[in-house]
């Protein structure tokens, strides 16, 4: 994707969000860096990038895969999963965080790989997805733009996908876009079974405007409504769409070392939504004195 959108979505994600590492918010270059495909828990894989995340959900019914990165990112994914010594082609079911080029635009390369994938996501952000990017109220133009992927089946707030061993509930988070999608599950770290989530993003992208006046009307409700939903929600395996948001890379380190539960961190997880739900605050006021 080009480096004038990697330096825009920089300062989307972590300009609204300084509480990640300065060093990431610098190198928005290295976000689709190629890792290792490692193993979380049971079953769950991380084939994702440096920091643009995918996960890979391995049952016997066949592969799920949440978040496709940007397009650099799903031909990596692809990679990925064959490196672990999976069939990329027996992915059944395509799952997004939110529409955004830069978890969105891989779902079209993990497809060409696997062209039954159903593409499942939410009411606002599908649509989005469906045209290729176009129709986001904020990131216009071609450079967030990306090839098309129908939604095969459209998910309600609180609706479960089930394929094989596992059950995943869908957690319609709005405000980082209309349709932003936390997503829970059940996984088995470490011999025990911990309640996971993958975190859309709670991120205010710069210049967008809450309170008297609104980017979409709803956002500032949907930001109030995501943060009391996350905070309410079971929080032990902790991910999201982006690495930083959970240190993903020094935790990739720690279990590279030994600490097979490295990704068990519920006080991280609620010290994340802590700061983030401040940062929102912060620039609600801001915008309305």
């Amino acid at each position: 994707m080009k480096a004038t959108a990697y330096r825009v979505l920089s300062a989307v994600v972590f300009g609204a969000a300084a509480f990640v590492s300065p060093a990431a918010a610098q190198n928005p270059a290295t976000w689709a860096n190629p890792v290792k495909p490692f193993k979380i828990g049971e079953g769950l894989y991380y084939v994702g990038a440096y920091d643009l995340t995918s996960y890979l959900f391995v049952s016997k019914a066949g592969l799920i895969v949440l978040d496709g990165g940007d397009q650099a990112v799903g031909k990596q994914v692809v990679a990925n999963i064959r490196a672990l010594g999976f069939d990329p082609a027996q992915v059944k079911i395509l799952l997004n965080s939110h529409q955004h080029y830069d978890h969105a635009a891989g779902l079209a390369e993990i497809r060409k790989a696997a062209p039954a994938a159903k593409l499942y996501a939410s009411a606002a952000d599908g649509p989005i997805i469906a045209a290729g990017g176009k129709g986001d109220p904020y990131l216009k133009g071609a450079q967030y733009e990306y090839e098309p992927v129908p939604v095969a089946k459209t998910l309600k707030g609180g609706e479960k996908v089930t394929l094989g061993e596992w059950t995943l509930t869908a957690r319609v988070t709005g405000g980082h876009t209309a349709g932003c999608t936390t997503w829970t599950f059940p996984v088995k770290v470490a011999g025990t079974v911990r309640q996971a989530l993958v975190h859309c993003s709670s991120s205010v992208l710069p210049g967008y405007k809450l309170g008297r006046v609104e980017t979409y009307p709803g956002i500032t409700a949907a930001y109030e409504k995501s943060f009391a939903t996350w905070k309410a929600l079971p929080c032990e395996v902790f991910l999201a769409s982006h690495g930083a948001f959970f240190d993903m890379n020094k935790k990739r380190e720690a279990l590279a070392g030994g600490k097979p539960d490295a990704f068990v961190d519920p006080a991280g997880c609620r010290a994340f939504y802590a700061k983030a739900e401040a940062a929102f605050r912060t620039e609600l006021k801001r915008q309305n004195p």
